[in-house]
């Protein structure tokens, strides 16, 4: 079985000094679960203002006129986000530590992210970084970036990684065997059922995602609250595909909401019952995921990225490329 390269502790922790909060401030004391997933560096950039594989590729990699003219068959359907993801990464020929270097010095973290961070701690809220990049890569730059000890509170759910002492070889090893390599959809959908779990007292946890790009899609279909960076290609889709999202700008925007979700859930609900500000499109898209299971409606207004990230198997211009071949031949 591959192993992941451990990351090396940083020496030197790079912050933004964010508003101090104490151990008890924030404490809101509400009955149901949440649990919160935000993408997090790689291919998007919610947490941090700029993309950590852009940064590495450019600097160290493919250059940015290759990368760009990939992720732009990414777009068009003509390959695959992993068949993409793999070039990418085999392009990169640098140890890992050098690697870092050049995201230490261009990566810039959102100012309001360490205060929200704290405020998830403090109302045991678990905080997942769900990403479809390397997790030895956000591992070493959480940690950085927000110390070990804080970084610790944050599960990072994203692929593995081989990666040679050398940098010759740099090799995503895929959570799941699909043409996302990392089915985001699946990962919060297994992270529910063990949240259902968990609270004994019979409430329904309350999924909050956080995100901004196009392989948010999946993830975006299971959250009951969706938050999507303002400007950016998820509240695009959300608004021309009239899913229920709260635009932000900065996590404080996010901390606020949070607060008020929270304390109308618990005021309207009694902590039971379903969230005050559900997406009513969740319970739908959850169903529909399933490779079953293809609805007439997605038919009748077919979006390309629906199809792509929805069904993979089913819906891929890739294969539909092959099939058209074949009969052709």
């Amino acid at each position: 079985m591959p192993t992941a390269l451990n990351p090396v502790a940083a020496a030197e922790v790079k912050t933004i000094p964010t508003p101090s909060m104490t151990l008890n401030e924030g404490k809101l004391g509400t009955k149901r679960k949440i649990v919160c997933f935000s993408d997090q560096l790689d291919f998007d950039g919610t947490i941090f203002m700029q993309d950590t594989g852009h940064i590495l590729f450019d600097a160290h990699g493919c250059g940015s006129e290759r990368r760009e003219a990939l992720d732009a068959q990414i777009k068009t359907g003509e390959r695959s986000f992993r068949d993409v993801s793999e070039e990418m990464w085999a392009s990169l020929k640098v140890p890992f530590e050098d690697g870092f270097e050049i995201m230490e010095k261009t990566l810039e973290i959102d100012p309001d992210f360490q205060h929200f961070h704290r405020f998830c701690v403090n109302n045991n809220i678990p905080f997942n970084v769900i990403s479809a990049g390397l997790k030895p890569v956000l591992r070493r730059v959480l940690d950085s970036f927000l110390g070990e000890e804080e970084a610790k509170h944050i599960e990072i759910v994203a692929n593995d990684a081989k990666i040679k002492e050398d940098g010759s070889e740099w090799k995503p090893v895929w959570r799941h065997d699909n043409e996302l390599g990392h089915d985001k959809a699946l990962s919060i959908a297994e992270a529910r059922e063990e949240a259902e779990l968990a609270c004994e007292d019979g409430t329904i946890p309350l999924i909050v995602f956080i995100g901004d790009g196009v392989s948010d899609l999946p993830a975006a279909r299971q959250a009951d609250v969706l938050f999507a960076r303002k400007g950016l290609r998820l509240e695009e889709y959300c608004i021309e595909n009239n899913i229920p999202y709260i635009g932000f700008d900065t996590f404080a925007d996010i901390e606020r909401e949070v607060k008020k979700i929270m304390i109308e859930d618990q005021e309207k609900t009694g902590g039971s019952g379903k969230p005050v500000r559900f997406n009513p499109r969740a319970n739908m898209w959850r169903r529909a995921s399933s490779k079953n299971s293809v609805p007439l409606y997605v038919a009748a207004t077919p979006s390309k990225e629906e199809k792509m990230f929805l069904w993979p198997d089913t819906f891929s211009e890739i294969k539909s490329h092959t099939i058209r071949e074949s009969v052709i031949g």
